[in-house]
């Protein structure tokens, strides 16, 4: 696990550049905490911060090699795990390529000699990588499939650049962080992102399964992967199987490193069959971690995401799996004082309290492991999520993950939404989206619905739970992987209809079918609960106190921006939704974007 940052220009000698070069390696140093290193020629320059997880000693980089007749250098860089490189590393050798490391970047790299680009299809992983091809002038910037490692850039006139994050391109002095007007809507809901958009005039992601070429005739971007519908022809208890074994073979997978792995344990359904299967093939007692707050025995509140508390279904997990379990108890004082780290490792405005805890509870972490497996993306493939089983929700013709939370959006002074048009930006973004889901010819009635609203929901929430769950691991050096990411998993329960997903009448059947004989009936039968929230009072009215001082805040970017009426409405008149914990959960993203745009100067046009 890496952060990388590259540059090409066509039109200057990047040998020059060497101190722009390094200041930009610098900012992965978080990311990357075990080495560094540094490849330049004349018109690229790459760079690579390293946390070192599979051979230690052996797979440094950048990593270079040398094709065509003249022997010239194809460069690699690159950030994430290849989980299938033993099965590759075969398949190469077979085909007379040597190996000098046991790593998968040399994999990564070897394979790129060997099948071009389409080596991204043979990878099963999460990975944001770059390859400098000198033959062919030309640098390819590839995602995995999900959009698990993050990769940004820039396109320049005469080149690109790019990183694992936005403060590596930061650091160039080509690009300065301006926000679009008409992009606030987006900020203040970055769920509503389209795939590869960001909200900062000429920042783009690679769009996860795809692949951007870069040559001397520009910029082009197109997809080696997609989600395609297919009749699911297996009865349930063919379906049920094969997913254990799927989910018992990505695990597996999973577990392979040089240093510790551990596992984080809510104590719901999908952190405890991960931590079970893991547990069984790890070989020794596993690691696993829970999140609580100091104060939950008086501040929890239930909510419909997260009707209880976890602890105690961790800990009776924990103790029915033998697993070497840390409680990880977190002052609400010191969640909500440590927002600066979080807005550090973003770039980008935080979820704040939901950030910061994770920052912490990730920092705990590290203390132990090197390596944690996550169980983000059940509930978007099994359909966990409330508002997958509200017909109110489901049938309007917008996100449902959306809820019934008022628009942040809405907060925005008169004239700047008549300018933004926040509700065409939502419903464009709906229709587009929903044009991409791939149907199933003579599919109709609920689950054809329930395949737009599975696919709406991998997109824009899943994308940003993701983000999340990098950005806060990856700035205290913790590698999160996230087995049910797993393209096969995913490609077979996309699949699978949905009478069939919500066949015992509950959320997730198929996965409590498949796997629920590993872990307690308690947790079995539990319903869906949410990543933890802090309840605490004194935090919910400074929350409340700030934000309704902000539209009067002459120092504030967001001066003049802000509905003052509007604001104080939602501050004193939303206490609890489908989606969030209070008002002042639902109005966190006005602080955090006011925080961001002073902390990193940006501009509005």
């Amino acid at each position: 696990m890496c952060g990388v940052v590259g540059w090409l220009d066509f039109s200057r000698d990047l040998t020059r550049e060497r101190d722009v070069l390094a200041a930009m390696v610098e900012t992965m140093r978080d990311r990357g905490p075990d080495g560094a290193g540094e490849w330049i020629g004349p018109h690229i320059a790459l760079g690579q911060r390293r946390l070192a997880v599979i051979d230690i000693d052996g797979g440094g980089q950048p990593m270079a090699a040398t094709a065509g007749p003249r022997r010239r250098p194809v460069v690699l860089v690159h950030s994430g795990e290849v989980y299938n490189f033993g099965e590759l590393r075969a398949e190469l050798a077979g085909l007379g390529h040597e190996f000098t490391t046991r790593s998968d970047t040399e994999v990564v790299l070897r394979g790129y000699l060997q099948w071009g680009a389409s080596v991204a299809e043979r990878l099963d992983g999460m990975f944001g990588f770059a390859i400098w091809d000198s033959t062919r002038e030309e640098l390819l910037l590839v995602r995995d499939r999900l959009g698990v490692k993050p990769l940004y850039y820039v396109p320049l006139p005469d080149g690109v650049l790019f990183a694992s994050e936005p403060k590596g391109l930061f650091a160039n002095p080509l690009f300065r962080p301006e926000v679009d007007e008409q992009m606030l809507p987006i900020l203040l809901n970055p769920k509503l992102a389209l795939p590869g958009e960001t909200p900062l005039r000429g920042l783009h992601e690679v769009k996860p399964g795809h692949v951007v070429r870069i040559g001397r005739d520009g910029c082009r971007e197109y997809p080696y992967w997609q989600l395609v519908s297919r009749e699911h022809t297996d009865d349930l208890p063919t379906t049920v199987s094969s997913i254990r074994e799927l989910l018992e073979d990505v695990v597996l997978r999973h577990l392979v490193a040089d240093v510790p792995v551990g596992s984080l344990l809510s104590g719901g359904l999908d952190s405890s069959v991960l931590t079970a299967l893991a547990a069984r093939a790890h070989g020794g007692p596993l690691n696993s971690f829970a999140v609580q707050f100091a104060g939950d025995g008086t501040d929890f509140r239930p909510t419909a995401l997260r009707p209880e508390q976890d602890a105690p279904y961790a800990r009776l997990t924990a103790e029915h799996l033998g697993t070497d379990h840390h409680d990880v108890v977190l002052d609400p004082a010191a969640v909500a004082g440590g927002m600066d780290a979080p807005l550090r490792a973003r770039d980008l405005p935080t979820l704040g309290q939901f950030d910061s805890s994770a920052y912490l509870l990730f920092k705990a972490v590290r203390e132990q492991v090197t390596v944690a497996l996550s169980g983000e993306a059940a509930d978007e493939l099994f359909g966990g999520y409330p508002w997958f089983h509200n017909p109110e929700m489901i049938w309007r013709q917008t996100f449902p993950w959306l809820g019934d939370a008022p628009r942040l959006a809405d907060c925005l002074a008169p004239d700047v939404r008549a300018r933004t048009k926040p509700h065409e930006a939502e419903r464009d973004r709906y229709a587009t989206l929903r044009a991409k889901v791939p149907r199933l010819s003579g599919e109709d009635g609920l689950d054809a619905r329930m395949r737009e609203v599975l696919f709406f929901s991998l997109h824009g929430p899943l994308a940003y739970l993701l983000d999340a769950a990098d950005r806060m691991s990856m700035a205290v050096g913790l590698e999160v992987r996230v087995p049910f990411c797993d393209h096969r998993l995913l490609e077979y329960v996309w699949n699978v209809p949905w009478s069939m997903k919500v066949v015992d009448g509950r959320e997730k059947s198929l996965l409590r079918m498949a796997a629920g004989d590993l872990v307690p009936a308690k947790v079995r039968t539990r319903p869906k609960s949410g990543y933890p929230a802090m309840h605490d009072p004194a935090h919910d009215a400074e929350v409340r106190r700030a934000v309704q001082a902000l539209p009067n805040d002459t120092s504030s970017p967001l001066y003049g921006l802000l509905d003052g009426d509007r604001v104080r409405e939602i501050a004193t008149g939303t206490d609890n939704t489908v989606t969030h914990v209070s008002g002042a959960h639902v109005l966190v993203p006005l602080l955090e974007v006011d925080r961001w745009m002073r902390a990193y100067r940006v501009g509005l046009r």
